[in-house]
């Protein structure tokens, strides 16, 4: 008998991890599931761990994706048999519940169903305060997606087979690397708004290391978001604050003090949330001390103290 919930796990040199991650799907209360890991050819006991959990549901593949995590999950929807895509990424990993109560939203009507996840930073972290926050979302989903970010974490999302067919699957182009997920969900949010939320954190997501970001993808990747949807029409002359923040941010880690200056400054109290107001200005001081020097610092802090006042009164 078929799956019902087929999970992809993208996985390359990350043996001990990736054990962790299927520990996790095992120990899951919905049984009904397979998992599908698309190995990257990894020189490390990968296939000795997979074959060490001795579970028919479990099936290994290999690939050649030329960095390209995308054509992995893709290779994965490929061999899915089963109705609904659970993506994991072999860092990852999930409590108990994650997949039974997914199960119960999907079979309610939703189409994506996501949830929350646990930062976690260094091995054996015992404590997790901090989460991967993801956010309801508004109709039409498209809208709320392209105007005000991502809001999925991709750990979390359960979603039809069938959508992602239609969509032909993610995008392997290389200047999507690292946020080929995110255009999937803005692919997807065309065809369907049945986008549903879990409240609670589900998941354990892994902030420690080996990520594939850095800044120089952020900004080709919001580059190409942009090229691709902002210039259909009708978002061609609106701001996009966390487009701007991103790149401020990008240019920030790279030192690149005065392009992040003309980014971060546009970002004012009335066009943000007070967290990105926030963590824009601590950066605009930091531009301005090492690009510009103490004179303008000093001028600007003065403008930054008036317009706290403002916002006070």
């Amino acid at each position: 008998m078929a799956a019902v919930i087929s999970i992809i796990i993208p996985t390359y040199n990350r043996a001990l991890d990736l054990k962790r991650a299927l520990k996790s799907v095992q120990a899951q209360k919905f049984t009904n599931w397979e998992a599908l890991i698309i190995d990257n050819h990894s020189k490390d006991n990968t296939d000795d761990v997979v074959s060490s959990f001795n579970d028919i549901r479990m099936k290994l593949y290999k690939i050649y994706n030329k960095g390209v995590i995308a054509a992995s999950r893709n290779k994965g929807i490929c061999e899915a048999s089963g109705e609904y895509i659970a993506f994991l990424d072999s860092d990852d990993w999930w409590t108990t519940e994650k997949l039974s109560l997914s199960f119960d939203e999907l079979n309610l009507g939703a189409d994506v169903v996501y949830h929350d996840m646990f930062l976690v930073s260094r091995p054996r972290q015992k404590i997790f305060w901090k989460k991967a926050r993801t956010r309801n979302l508004v109709t039409p989903v498209f809208n709320d997606l392209l105007l005000n970010g991502n809001a999925l974490v991709n750990s979390g999302v359960v979603v039809r087979k069938k959508l992602l067919i239609e969509i032909n699957g993610l995008s392997e182009n290389s200047d999507l690397i690292a946020t080929e997920d995110y255009d999937c969900w803005l692919k997807i949010s065309k065809l369907t708004n049945r986008f549903t939320r879990i409240s609670q954190p589900l998941g354990y997501y892994w902030t420690g290391g080996g990520n594939v970001s850095n800044p120089e993808r952020t900004l080709e990747a919001i580059n190409s978001i942009s090229q691709r949807y902002l210039e259909e029409g009708q978002y061609n002359n609106q701001p996009i604050i966390w487009m701007t923040y991103a790149r401020g941010r990008a240019y920030y880690i790279q030192r690149n003090y005065q392009k992040a200056y003309c980014q971060l400054v546009k970002i004012n109290r009335q066009n943000s949330s007070l967290d990105i107001y926030l963590k824009s200005r601590w950066m605009l001081i930091q531009a301005v001390v090492r690009n510009n020097g103490l004179f303008k610092l000093f001028v600007y802090s003065f403008l930054l103290l008036k317009s706290a006042i403002n916002i006070l009164l």
